[in-house]
């Protein structure tokens, strides 16, 4: 018996099931960036610019590094969604526990790497001298949040596999609230400046994982199977987690490295273009990680479809969570262009600073728009295991579209930077786009 018996009944379900998943995840994702945000307005109202333009260089490297390995938590959540779409509890456990020891693995090569891994992104960013001195003892503390932050990469990736999003907005919500109190302990109260900031993210991550341990062994209780333990003592049975994870790994360093690019160019052109940046890339963050509800409510939606060999399931997913987010990409346009006057003196009360900000602010206003579509096909790829045409896509827009045109256009400034960064995420969706035309038209999902 159709348990909807009316087309619009059906309608509701789907949409209604989208926000189940999506609003946690958007509320989640934003106390991300809203921890940046934070740390750039408390760190934009300091008397110099430096502790900004520290912070900015640092974090650009430590998102280098660690998203370099966000695999951790797509890659599990695209293989745990096929998992619970096949009713798999043994699979889903397997990568878990795979997921974790892999993060532990990577977390000890970067500690132990430190010593010459620093100074080198260091002089590959060339920032100032002064600035280059604060960033490096801002990444020597921050580095040592690596195991906390990577193993909770592995949990909310599982969460989301197993379409539980209220999981991950606890733990992000509690790990970045913590974290917002740290900096106003450690950078207002004890005067620690940038690397107050360093400090209040390592308690706070390793506080932020502790509680989704806590979580995790509830959660498992619900799920069905066991873990072989013996299957984490061969490499073959990581296969699939590093078939997926290696197209992953690639995407995300070349990703993150134009990121890190822009940030290097703007620090060439000084430290009150770099300050500026640093806070526009704060607004252009806020809305990737709003919109990136959507595409993570599409992974665990079209992976499950995947899963269970539902293509018309899958397409549905598909259709439904790009309409909601190209409605909130639009809402965003409209929000950034009504807090044009008033938004950026947020972040900082230097003049300099502000006047810059205002001179390059339209870019982050169109952003939400040209970007939607790639950050919502990422989920549709990840979903479906085509990670390959993630690679494959970034690749190109990075090479073909990103760098020739900041190149043609270096005597524009900071506007020409800009313009190739927003031309790199426009091509970024227009590739996936027909990639996601080509694989409907032959039938390839599954």
């Amino acid at each position: 018996m159709n348990p909807y018996p009316h087309p619009q009944d059906r309608w509701q379900v789907r949409h209604r099931r989208i926000w189940q998943l999506a609003w946690p995840l958007i509320l989640s994702n934003l106390s991300v960036p809203l921890l940046g945000v934070v740390d750039t307005a408390i760190l934009g109202h300091l008397p110099e610019a430096r502790y900004l333009g520290a912070v900015a260089v640092g974090a650009s490297i430590l998102s280098l590094l660690f998203w370099s390995f966000g695999f951790l938590r797509m890659g599990t959540t695209s293989l745990v969604a096929r998992a619970c779409g096949r009713d798999d509890g043994d699979a889903s456990r397997l990568l878990l526990a795979q997921g974790m020891v892999l993060a532990l693995l990577i977390s000890a090569v970067l500690l132990a790497l430190q010593g010459w891994l620093l100074p080198l992104a260091l002089h590959l960013m060339n920032p100032g001298n002064e600035v280059a001195t604060l960033a490096h003892s801002y990444l020597a503390l921050r580095l040592h949040s690596a195991p906390a932050t990577l193993a909770t990469y592995v949990l909310i990736g599982w969460f989301i596999g197993q379409q539980d999003t209220r999981s991950p907005l606890l733990i992000l919500v509690v790990t970045n609230l913590l974290n917002i109190v740290l900096d106003i302990v450690l950078i207002i109260g004890l005067g620690l400046n940038s690397d107050g900031a360093a400090l209040a993210s390592v308690l706070a991550e390793y506080a932020g994982l502790a509680l989704g341990l806590w979580v995790l062994r509830t959660k498992l209780k619900g799920i069905s199977g066991r873990l072989d333990t013996g299957l984490l003592r061969h490499w073959r049975s990581y296969l699939p987690l590093l078939d997926v994870n290696r197209h992953l790994f690639v995407r995300t360093l070349c990703l993150l490295g134009a990121f890190a690019f822009f940030t290097a160019q703007g620090a060439r052109q000084g430290e009150l273009i770099l300050a500026a940046n640093a806070i526009l890339l704060q607004l252009v963050m806020l809305s990737a990680h709003g919109l990136d509800g959507f595409a993570h409510a599409a992974e665990a939606l079209t992976g499950k479809a995947i899963g269970a060999r539902r293509l018309h399931q899958f397409l549905l997913a598909c259709r439904d969570t790009t309409a909601w987010a190209l409605a909130v990409a639009l809402l965003m346009v409209l929000i950034y262009a009504a807090g044009a006057p008033w938004l950026p003196g947020l972040f900082t009360g230097q003049p300099e600073v502000l006047e810059r900000v205002h001179r390059y602010y339209l870019w982050v206003c169109l952003l939400p728009l040209v970007a939607v579509w790639a950050y919502q096909l990422d989920g549709v790829f990840l979903g479906s295991g085509h990670t390959h045409a993630m690679q494959y896509t970034v690749i190109a827009a990075a090479i073909g579209v990103f760098l020739p045109l900041w190149w043609l256009t270096q005597h524009w400034g900071n506007h020409g930077l800009w313009l190739a960064f927003v031309a790199f995420n426009g091509a970024r969706g227009l590739f996936l786009g027909g990639w996601f035309i080509a694989l409907t038209r032959y039938r390839r999902w599954l």
